[in-house]
C-alpha cells in the first residue's frame, strides 16, 4: 500500500562559483597559471592585458611583537568600470564588498612542467568520457612526491560527487586508476610499494621464468622480503640460492618511487614556491609568488557589442543569441576573476596565521617547530577546517629554513615533564638524531629509543617511536646494523 509523506530537510548546495572558488584554491602557483591559460582559450571576453603595469605594493609584514602586528593587504587588481551598466550587476549572487566593476588581476611564476602535467598529457590522450576524465584529473592531482596514491580512492570519488557533482561506478574508478598505473612511468598513482613493483613486473619485458617467481614472491611472500627475511623465502618457494639471487636482482631492477623517475623534462621536480618569506630588519615579509604573470582583464570589445543592444526597442533573433552568449561569457569571466582574488586574500589569511603561530620556527629552525592543527588556524581566521586543507596541501613557502609544504608546519603534540608541548615533527627530528649517531655494529631499539626520549623528558611509547621511524623510512635496528 502506498502512503504519502512529508520530510523537512536541510541540504547543503554549492553554488557554481562556489565550486570555482573550491577548485581554484587547491591550485598551486604552476597549476593556476595553467587554468588561467585554459581559461583565456575558452572565453573570448577574457584577455591578456600585455601592457598592463603593475603597481609596487607593499608586501605583508609581521613584526617582532606579532599580537601587534597591523597588516595590510596586498591587492594587484586594478579596478575599471567596462560597463556604465548596473543591469549586468544586479545579480544578488554577486557579491563584491567593494565595488560591483570588473577587475583586472596579475598573477603567477615561470611556467615549469610538472609530474602531473606530464601525466595528463598522456591521460587526455585515453580519450575518455568527461566524468572519467574528472576523476583522473583528481587522481594525477592527489599523488604525493614520490607517484604514489596516498589519498582513498573512494574519497576521491565522493568529493567528486559532492563537489562537481559527477557520479563514477567504484568499478570505473578502479579501471581509471588502472589506466593511470600504465601510463609512463609504469606503477605510478599505485597505493602501496607491493601494487607499485607487481604492476611494473606485470607490464614490463622481464624473463618470463623469473618474472614469474618474482611476482610470486610479491604476492606471496612479500612480509619476508621487505624484512629479508631471504632463508625462509628461499624454503617457502623451493628455491636453489642461485634462483633467489636472479629474482632478487630482477625485482631490484623495478622503481619503488616513480615519481622520482628521470624524465626527459627539464626541472620536472623543481618547486615553485607559492609564498616567499623574508626577514628584513626585525619584520617577517609574506610575498605571494605571482607577481610575473600576464594580467588578465575584460576584452572591451565585446563589452561594447553588450552594451550596443542596450536601449534597441527591437532586435533580431540573432542579436539575442548573440548577447546571451555573450551575457554568459561576461558573467564566467567576472566570477573567475572574482574567485581568483578570492583565493589570492584566502592563501596570504592563511600564511599570516601559520607565520604568527610559527615565529619561533621561521626564526630559529625545526627544533622550535610548535604543534598546530587545521582548526588552530580555522579558528584564527574564522574558516572551514575544508577551507585549510585545500589551502595547505601542495603549497610551498621559501624562507632562510628552506622550502617547505605548508602541511609541513601542521602536527599534533605530546607533552613534556616541563609541561610544555613539541612537536612530533620535533620528536622525529630526534630520533633521526639519535640513529645518525648508533653505533652501527650494535644498532638501537626502538624500546631503547624511547627509553632515551623518556630520559630527556619526551613521554613516549615504543610503538610510537616505531611508527615515526618507518615514516622516516628508517628500517628496525637489525636492518640498519652492519658488520
Amino acid at each position: 500500500m502506498l502512503s504519502l509523506s512529508q520530510r523537512l530537510s536541510q541540504q547543503q548546495k554549492l553554488s557554481p562559483q562556489q565550486i570555482q572558488y573550491q577548485k581554484l584554491l587547491q591550485l598551486n602557483t604552476m597549476a593556476l597559471e595553467q587554468r588561467i591559460k585554459t581559461e583565456l582559450e575558452l572565453n573570448p571576453i577574457l584577455e591578456e592585458d600585455l601592457e598592463l603595469k603593475q603597481e609596487e605594493k607593499e608586501p605583508d609584514e609581521v613584526g617582532e611583537e606579532i599580537e601587534d602586528s597591523d597588516y595590510s593587504e596586498e591587492d594587484e587588481f586594478t579596478v575599471e568600470d567596462y560597463m556604465n551598466d548596473e543591469d549586468y550587476f544586479d545579480d544578488p549572487s554577486y557579491n563584491n564588498n567593494s565595488q560591483a566593476d570588473v577587475e583586472k588581476f596579475q598573477p603567477t611564476a615561470p611556467q615549469r612542467e610538472s609530474l602531473q602535467e606530464y601525466l595528463l598529457n598522456q591521460f587526455y590522450l585515453l580519450n575518455l568520457a568527461e566524468p572519467l576524465v574528472l576523476l583522473g584529473e583528481e587522481i594525477i592531482g592527489n599523488l604525493d612526491q614520490d607517484g604514489y596514491l596516498k589519498q582513498d580512492l573512494a574519497t576521491i570519488v565522493a568529493n567528486l560527487e559532492m563537489f562537481d557533482h559527477v557520479k563514477v561506478t567504484s568499478e570505473a574508478a578502479e579501471n581509471v586508476l588502472k589506466e593511470i598505473q600504465v601510463l609512463d612511468p609504469i606503477g605510478i598513482a599505485s597505493r602501496s610499494l607491493q601494487e607499485c613493483l607487481l604492476i611494473q613486473l606485470q607490464h614490463g619485458t622481464f624473463d618470463p621464468y623469473y618474472s614469474y617467481l618474482a611476482e610470486e614472491m610479491l604476492k606471496n611472500h612479500f612480509d619476508d622480503f621487505v624484512q629479508k627475511r631471504f632463508d625462509a623465502t628461499m624454503q617457502k618457494m623451493s628455491l636453489s640460492s642461485e634462483t633467489l639471487r636472479a629474482v632478487l636482482d630482477l625485482i631490484q631492477k623495478l622503481n619503488p618511487k616513480p615519481g622520482e623517475g628521470n624524465f626527459e623534462i627539464a626541472e620536472l621536480n623543481q618547486i615553485t614556491p607559492d609564498f616567499l618569506l623574508e626577514k628584513v630588519d626585525n619584520n617577517f615579509i609574506i610575498t605571494l609568488n605571482d607577481r610575473s604573470m600576464p594580467s588578465v582583464t575584460v576584452n572591451a570589445a565585446y563589452i561594447e557589442m553588450l552594451n550596443a543592444n542596450k536601449g534597441k526597442k527591437k532586435i533580431s533573433d540573432r542579436e539575442k543569441n548573440t548577447y546571451k552568449f555573450l551575457r554568459e561569457k561576461f558573467e564566467s569571466a567576472k566570477w573567475f576573476i572574482a574567485c581568483i582574488e578570492q583565493r589570492r586574500e584566502t592563501l596570504l589569511k592563511v600564511m599570516r596565521a601559520i607565520l604568527e603561530k610559527q615565529v619561533a620556527f621561521f626564526e630559529k629552525g625545526p627544533k622550535f617547530l610548535r604543534p598546530m592543527i587545521y582548526k588552530d588556524i580555522a579558528e584564527e581566521i574564522m574558516m572551514d577546517i575544508s577551507t585549510i586543507s585545500r589551502v595547505v596541501n601542495g603549497k610551498f613557502v621559501q624562507s632562510v629554513q628552506g622550502v617547505h609544504e605548508l602541511k609541513y608546519f601542521f602536527s599534533e603534540g605530546l607533552a613534556t615533564d616541563s609541561g610544555e608541548e613539541v612537536s612530533n615533527k620535533h620528536i622525529k627530528e630526534r630520533i633521526k638524531e639519535i640513529i645518525i649517531k648508533e653505533g652501527k655494529q650494535s644498532p638501537l631499539s626502538d624500546d631503547k629509543i624511547a627509553e632515551i626520549l623518556n630520559e630527556e623528558g619526551i613521554h613516549i611509547a615504543r610503538r610510537t617511536v616505531a611508527k615515526y621511524r618507518e615514516q622516516l623510512r628508517l628500517p628496525v635496528a637489525r636492518l640498519r646494523k652492519t658488520l
